[in-house]
């Protein structure tokens, strides 16, 4: 028979340290998070999960990245489109173009357009987030601080994992109504 101490060194040492490296993975590398609201729509749906790698090093964000990011002033984690970088000029004209430093930037994701003028100067150190759903999404265009802080970033989307029948890379535009 077993002693105590074997049971603990061939059961309970391998469940605790695969524990210990689940946590170090999710706390590292990655974690999910589910959507609460539709202002990606429709390349992200109310309930979709989504695995999300940590961000590290922001010089490597660009615009049109989908970002996790914590909201000082709405005081949760919420899930974006990257518009504008530290320093960008950004403007919202004609029906909802957009302009990155006077050019204009292709929109395929956005399929409900919201129909308003407005102007942002990124400061150093902060980005600017809109929803691709713009016709319904509260972000940076209706904020009372448009901008959110580097620190503040906490993830980069990567794909969704559930629901399964829509597992993998985002679809967009259109093409993503039916998906």
């Amino acid at each position: 028979m077993k002693s105590l101490k074997d049971i603990i060194k061939d059961c309970l040492l391998p469940i605790l340290a695969a524990i210990i490296l689940v946590l170090l993975i999710n706390n590292l590398l990655f974690f999910q998070v589910k959507v609460p609201s539709g202002s990606m729509y429709p390349t992200i749906k109310v309930g979709d999960r989504i695995l999300v790698t940590k961000v590290y090093n922001k010089a490597k964000l660009k615009s049109g990245d989908i970002i996790v990011f914590k909201s000082d002033e709405l005081k949760e984690v919420l899930i974006k489109r990257l518009i504008g970088l530290p320093g960008d000029e950004v403007v919202v004209k004609d029906k909802g173009r957009v302009f990155i430093n006077g050019t204009e930037i292709a929109q395929p994701y956005v399929v409900n357009k919201e129909d308003l003028d407005i102007k942002f100067k990124v400061p150093e150190n902060k980005y600017l987030f809109f929803g691709d759903n713009r016709a319904s999404s509260l972000d940076a265009r209706k904020w009372q601080n448009p901008y959110i802080d580097g620190k503040d970033i906490k993830g980069k989307a990567q794909f969704i994992t559930y629901p399964f029948k829509r597992f993998g890379k985002f679809v967009i535009g259109n093409d993503a109504l039916n998906h």
